[in-house]
């Protein structure tokens, strides 16, 4: 059973009333008054007017009816979805904004943006839509003059930053970018480079900051069939900023690169997709740079605004793994999010993170941190809980380690022989460390990744100063821009291929299993599938419900450098009831795994999965939701405008 709501909430709940009211149709003149609501204290103007657009005609009657209670629990209902954005939003038709004697009405499309991207939030929690956030009631058009509530969190970054005089569109500058200086410049380069180049967003922090990702493909926004998916992500510490600056210039990099014809680059863009986050963690380096480069401290910022280390936030599935691992007889790859993980404190960049996991097919990825100059792989917790160092390795451990000397052996500070430089204890080991041999924690990013999906992530520490001066990044950079851009490659090592039916349908979520190693991975939507391998020569078998299993022996030289396909084409079992062949699979795994999380083959559930969906269900039977007893049983007051039903 899911954990009961924290008591305020309840209370809050509790004392809200149900009172759906008329929208107040704009007159000629209107008494502007300061803003006083804490709730909506952070919207982007100063004055408000009474009556609202739902007739309250005062501070206090605003702040004791149902919808203004609503706004204030809102985070919590939603476990932090589409937060502070419909928070802003409602606070426009509760608190609408009053400049020059006149109220002002919040963008129609502003709203219906909102809805199509929130509407899931609510139905997790068997909740209606506000009926305060209906579009075409409160809201106003463009052309009639309306305003965006949302206009504070943009902060201005859809203006453009333009170069200094004289300087090529090529140049980079090589300084600290805060936060609405990295998103000008991302957007600037998706727009100089619109053909192999576009941003997105991923969801936002917790103080409302966009995780804005810059992706790099020859068709931007589409993943092409047999086309490598990697993924960089800086600043998950915030005051870890290196990594941060070293994206936004690889970004800047592969743009110009590109327009200028390097076969490389040009190579590189047009057979993988690269996606780049340099902050993962936004709200903790404003934090850091608050302080400053050289005057920030070991930990400042270093934590999300929740005051959470992002990279002790994920599930801990290696605990499971080395459990399941025991016997032979289960599954020990995809393993689903465990039920009671969603009950704890979860940071919305996390659950960006996951989601974004899900959605597509990475093979690749790379963590980017400051504090030391080692590159770390999986698994980053000690197979024996209480020891704090021990070697913990995957049952990808050769590949993980050429993934790791891919980046170290091409970094030269890395490579320098003095043990008594940034790093030097780590010089015998060629600069790389299985990650709980160096030191043990739980609850990572890249153990998650590479026990929860496809892909094989490692850890990049790029200097012992955790948040450099500004004169030491061109140096830095320097020195990473030739290991980034060769860790990238190591996406086309190994083989790729499709496995399709005997009608040339592409088979969803089948397995291919590697004999030796006891990890396996599956097939993308189309099919299609990649699976990072060292030199050798391997026995690989695809398989799938209801077909034969196919086995083929490949061999990979030691110098290639381009994966080779290998395509797997499945028959059918029989026109008799199909038989799964799963090969080992984890005892009871459907009722054990979360809905929401991953199938027993690592399969997202469709469509779109939300961490709230797998703790808070639509009710069944005509039964009320969980939140609604709280009305009931604490208040005669019923907001009915919140039921489904």
């Amino acid at each position: 059973m899911r954990p009961p709501p924290p008591l305020l909430l309840l209370a809050a709940l509790a004392a809200a009333a149900a009172r759906p009211g008329c929208p107040l149709a704009r007159g000629p003149a209107a008494t502007c008054v300061d803003m006083q609501l804490r709730t909506c204290s952070d919207v982007a103007y100063n004055q408000t007017t009474f009556p609202t657009l739902l007739e309250h005609r005062s501070r206090e009657a605003v702040e004791s009816s149902s919808e203004y209670i609503l706004l204030s629990v809102l985070h919590h209902l939603l476990e932090g979805q589409c937060n502070p954005d419909l928070r802003l939003l409602g606070c426009a038709v509760l608190a609408p904004r009053c400049e020059g004697g006149h109220v002002h009405r919040p963008c129609r499309h502003v709203c219906e943006g909102l809805r199509e991207a929130c509407q899931s939030a609510f139905d997790a929690i068997d909740m209606a839509w506000p009926y305060f956030l209906d579009c075409g009631h409160y809201f106003s058009s463009v052309e009639e003059g309306c305003y965006d509530p949302l206009e504070k969190l943009r902060g201005g970054l859809d203006a453009d930053e333009a170069l200094p005089s004289g300087l090529p569109p090529t140049f980079i500058r090589f300084t600290h970018h805060s936060y609405a200086q990295m998103v000008r410049v991302l957007r600037r380069t998706a727009a100089r480079c619109a053909p192999i180049a576009k941003t997105y967003s991923i969801g936002r922090s917790f103080n409302g900051k966009e995780l804005l990702v810059i992706e790099f493909s020859a068709r931007p926004g589409q993943h092409e069939l047999m086309e490598p998916e990697v993924k960089l992500i800086g600043n998950i510490h915030g005051n870890e900023v290196a990594g941060r600056e070293m994206l936004i210039y690889l970004a800047q990099y592969l743009c110009s690169e590109y327009l200028l014809g390097s076969p490389r680059i040009q190579r590189l863009l047009n057979t993988t997709r690269i996606h780049l986050l340099p902050s993962m963690n936004p709200d903790g380096y404003e934090v850091a740079a608050a302080e400053g480069a050289g005057y920030n401290g070991w930990t400042s910022g270093r934590q999300n605004a929740q005051n959470l280390d992002l990279n002790r936030n994920f599930p801990d599935l290696t605990s499971e793994y080395y459990r399941l691992a025991e016997s032979r007889s289960v599954r020990s790859d995809h393993i689903p999010i465990p039920q009671h993980y969603w009950w704890g404190k979860v940071a919305p960049e996390t659950k960006a993170i996951m989601k974004w996991m899900r959605t597509t097919p990475f093979v690749l990825s790379a963590s980017l941190h400051g504090g030391d100059l080692v590159v770390s792989y999986p698994f980053d917790f000690s197979k024996h809980p209480q020891e704090e160092k021990m070697f913990s390795p995957t049952p990808d451990e050769k590949i993980f380690k050429l993934l790791a000397r891919a980046y170290a052996d091409v970094h030269p500070m890395m490579m320098d022989r003095s043990e008594n430089r940034c790093g030097g204890n780590f010089l015998k080991r060629g600069s790389i460390i299985n990650g709980a041999d160096w030191y043990s924690f739980t609850g990572g990013m890249s153990d998650f990744n590479y026990l929860h999906s496809n892909c094989f992530e490692i850890t990049v520490e790029l200097g012992c100063v955790k948040f450099p001066p500004e004169e030491a990044l061109y140096t830095i950079w320097q020195h990473n821009k030739e290991p980034l851009l060769n860790f990238v490659e190591m996406a086309h090592r190994g083989i790729k291929g499709v496995v399709m039916d005997k009608f040339g349908k592409p088979v969803k979520n089948a397995r291919i299993l590697v004999k030796g190693i006891r990890h396996d991975i599956t097939t993308a939507p189309d099919g299609d599938y990649w699976r990072l391998l060292p030199p050798g020569s391997h026995i690989v078998i695809a398989q799938a419900p209801g077909y034969s299993k196919v086995i083929k022996k490949v061999t990979i030289p030691a110098r290639m450098k381009r994966a080779g396909r290998v395509d797997f084409i499945l028959q059918p079992l029989g026109t008799g009831p199909k038989k799964l062949l799963l090969g080992p699979r984890r005892n009871g795994s459907g009722p054990r795994d979360p809905p929401g999380g991953a199938s027993p083959y690592g399969e997202p559930e469709e469509p779109g999965w939300e961490p709230l969906g797998g703790r808070r269900q639509p009710s069944a039977g005509g039964s009320k939701p969980w939140w609604w007893s709280y009305f009931t049983s604490l208040s005669q007051h019923k907001p009915r405008w919140l039921l489904k039903y």
